[in-house]
């Protein structure tokens, strides 16, 4: 006697009634409303650049970097998104065309701003490799500005090392010598009452102070500057009172004994 097997045919689920292909959609639904609304959206789109903290530079010059580097391509669209600003990128593109910019802030002003604070440098002296060309250098030695003339009140620096040509924007002394430098000028004048009318920097190992009285001191940068000026002020006291200083041609401090020479 022959058996019969009954077979029972599954019918497929339709996708549809599936909950994990709604949950799925919504989530990709939720995850490109956001990224349109980021990217995309007006509201976020960048309308004003906000500049503060210039005086010599220009904004319009600011801008026009600034916004050369807002708008952006995604999938063949173009968007202006703040959130695309890589605002790096600009402040390294403003250090490099502005040599006179110390320091750059870009932020982000939600929804549709960017916020530019700009710091200048600030002239501590005056630079020259001759008595031709003249620059500003700020109080970290990076010199930022020629100009036409000297600028009283601020330190007149002749540097005689520097053979090669100035770069705006680079260091030409460096920071602890600077800090020498205003060392010995404000004990010169507060301690001693002489008054500089120029520092020259002849070699590494030897900073000449010319004075307004017409005679010079030389310094050893690397050496008790301390010390230098101690034996400067007995010399001056002990032997080489006021009344001769017209004729006196310079004073050295950088050995262990004190040498003068008159004219």
């Amino acid at each position: 006697m022959k058996t019969y097997r009954k077979y029972q045919i599954k019918r497929k689920k339709s996708i549809l009634k599936n909950r994990f292909f709604w949950l799925t959609l919504l989530f990709l639904v939720f995850v490109g409303g956001i990224f349109y609304l980021v990217y995309f959206a007006e509201f976020f789109q960048i309308k004003e650049i906000e500049i503060s903290g210039t005086q010599k530079v220009s904004n319009e010059e600011l801008k026009i970097i600034a916004s050369g580097e807002i708008e952006k391509k995604l999938f063949l669209f173009s968007s202006r998104s703040t959130f695309l600003v890589n605002t790096s990128k600009i402040e390294n593109l403003i250090l490099e065309k502005f040599p006179e910019i110390n320091k750059v802030n870009l932020k982000r002003k939600l929804p549709d701003k960017l916020f530019l604070e700009i710091e200048e440098r600030q002239p501590w002296a005056t630079l020259t490799l001759d008595e031709k060309d003249f620059y500003y250098c700020d109080e970290n030695g990076i010199i930022f500005e020629k100009i036409e003339e000297i600028t009283p009140p601020l330190l007149k620096i002749k540097n005689l090392i520097l053979k090669e040509e100035i770069i705006l924007g680079e260091r030409v002394i460096e920071k602890d010598l600077i800090e020498k430098i205003e060392k010995i000028n404000t004990k010169l004048r507060e301690n001693l009452k002489i008054d500089v009318e120029e520092f020259i920097i002849p070699s590494p190992e030897r900073l000449n102070v010319k004075t307004v009285e017409d005679w010079e001191i030389y310094f050893d940068p690397k050496g008790n500057l301390n010390w230098q000026i101690i034996e400067l002020s007995l010399v001056l006291e002990k032997e080489i009172p006021s009344e001769k200083r017209e004729n006196l041609e310079y004073i050295d401090l950088r050995f262990s004994k004190v040498y003068y020479k008159y004219r």
